[in-house]
C-alpha cells in the first residue's frame, strides 16, 4: 500500500515525532508508515484521517494486489 503520508505532514511543518504524540504512536512507527514498511490497522487508519481531516482513501492507496480481482465486481 502507497500512502502520501510523509508530503501530507511535511505541508503542515509537522516532524515524524508530532505526527507521533497526535496519533498516539512511535515516532518508529510513523516512520514505518511513510516507507511502506509498515500498513496501519484500521482504527489507526481512522486517526491519521482524523488528524489530517481527509477521507482515508486521500492519504492511502491500495495496490493492486491489494484490489479484488475484477475490481470487485462478479
Amino acid at each position: 500500500m502507497k500512502n502520501h503520508l510523509r508530503q501530507i505532514r511535511e505541508s503542515r511543518g509537522w516532524t515524524q515525532g508530532a505526527l507521533a504524540d497526535l496519533l498516539g504512536v512511535s515516532r518508529q512507527t510513523v516512520n514505518a508508515l511513510e516507507t511502506g514498511k509498515y500498513d496501519p490497522s484500521l482504527p489507526l487508519a481512522f486517526r491519521i484521517s482524523h488528524v489530517f481531516e481527509q477521507p482515508i482513501e486521500s492519504i492511502f492507496l491500495p495496490s493492486p494486489e491489494d484490489l479484488p480481482p475484477n475490481g470487485g465486481r462478479r
